[in-house]
């Protein structure tokens, strides 16, 4: 079951992040909240082997600039026998008054050594 912890990791956007226009490119942002999201999961569950299936949603709601420090919050959102599904929103740091610049839910799987789905064991600690 889901409960209120929840995981913060920080990006610093640099030049080689940037798009020819100078915004962050969108498949960075989406490499870090599926690095993110794994890490949580391996944390939370660290005798699991996770692979992502799944991100919900991609849509962009605000343009990131070279300087932004951004936020990636991870929440569990929901457990199945054997995926875990987390709740991602992305804040830029700085300007807690705009809404998320980004948010979805990635879906992750436990394989065994075979890379067939296992059931995932209880939560650490």
């Amino acid at each position: 079951m889901p409960d209120d912890h929840a995981a913060d990791f920080h990006r610093l956007v640099l030049p080689a992040h940037l798009n020819h226009y100078g915004f962050l490119f969108g498949g960075v942002l989406l490499l870090w909240v599926d690095e993110a999201s794994w890490i949580a999961a391996s944390v939370d569950y660290p005798d699991c082997r996770w692979v992502t299936i799944a991100m919900d949603k991609v849509e962009f709601r605000h343009s990131v600039r070279k300087g932004t420090i951004l936020n990636i919050r991870c929440r569990e959102y929901r457990r199945g026998t054997t995926s875990i599904t987390y709740e991602v929103c992305v804040h830029d740091t700085r300007r807690p008054e705009i809404p998320a610049i980004f948010a979805t839910h990635v879906t992750l799987v436990n394989l065994d050594e075979n890379g067939e789905k296992a059931p995932i064991p209880h939560k650490a600690g």
